[in-house]
């Protein structure tokens, strides 16, 4: 494993200001743009400081011990794939309405502008979550996230997603092929893609750094058989001008596939991409 990077905190807000976890203060540079029209993915490193990694770790931690209700955030849990019976949370989603920390950084912080230059415009959220996989946590299958019907929402969307914990090799960090957003969707929707076509290549990121990726592009995640978390927040925005479409997508999510605590026990209930 890499020893952990010295981050300059110099590029952000100091710590104890009401922007201290704003994220980095400089835009996007033309070459950064270019990169992500090119790839479909640009992974910006030290995007966040030390001290904000600490912080949206206790804010991950607060939301993790949250007593589960319905009608709050949404926590899923799996098999542990290391421990027989065991279940372990997989994700948490839909929490920034019931965290203010999080509700400020994700709206009005340095990943909305960001996503905003590399859109080429304002945008909104679209959805908002924290993948876990802890110890024994599953992966994910190859997909385009506009596979999972996103097409009823909006045309394009770009998630960022923020390291939490170092995410290696080892532990299941993202997949991701260059260039094949290029070509729309690849794949049925609700279908894994055929891993076997595509040419995924890893991409180990350290605590503070930040993939944006688009909605298009290929992507996947292994198992996490170390006995370290490697949690990563991921929030989506699409443009502004194709609407405000969140309510609804969790309101439809929320009807197929519920959070553990709204779902009924004579149901199953599948993931599939």
């Amino acid at each position: 494993m890499k020893p952990e990077r010295a981050i300059p905190e110099t590029a952000h807000a100091p710590a104890g200001t009401a922007a201290s976890l704003m994220g980095i203060r400089r835009n996007p540079g033309a070459d950064e743009c270019a990169r992500m029209q090119r790839d479909g993915f640009l992974v910006v490193r030290a995007f966040f400081a030390r001290h904000e990694v600490r912080e949206l770790l206790r804010w991950t931690e607060e939301l993790a011990a949250a007593p589960e209700a319905p009608g709050r955030h949404w926590v899923y849990r799996e098999d542990s794939r290391t421990e027989s019976g065991r279940r372990v949370i997989q994700r948490i989603e839909n929490f920034c309405p019931f965290h203010a920390g999080f509700e400020r950084l994700v709206c009005h912080g340095a990943l909305t502008r960001w996503t905003g230059a590399l859109l080429g415009g304002p945008v909104v959220l679209f959805k908002d979550k924290i993948n876990f996989k802890l110890p024994g946590g599953g992966g994910f299958k190859a997909h385009q996230d506009q596979q999972a019907g996103w097409n009823a929402y909006a045309p394009r969307f770009v998630s960022a997603m923020v390291t939490l914990d170092p995410a290696t090799v080892e532990n299941g960090c993202l997949e991701i092929e260059a260039g094949r957003h290029r070509e729309g969707l690849i794949g049925e929707e609700w279908k894994p893609l055929e891993e076997t076509r595509l040419n995924l290549v890893a991409v180990p990121t350290s605590p503070g750094d930040v993939i944006f990726f688009d909605s298009h592009a290929p992507h996947a995640s292994k198992p996490n058989l170390t006995d370290k978390p490697r949690r990563i927040l991921y929030v989506t925005y699409n443009p502004a001008v194709e609407g405000d479409h969140r309510a609804r997508y969790f309101a439809d999510k929320r009807a197929s596939f519920p959070p553990d605590v709204e779902r009924d026990a004579g149901k199953s209930y599948v993931f599939r991409v």
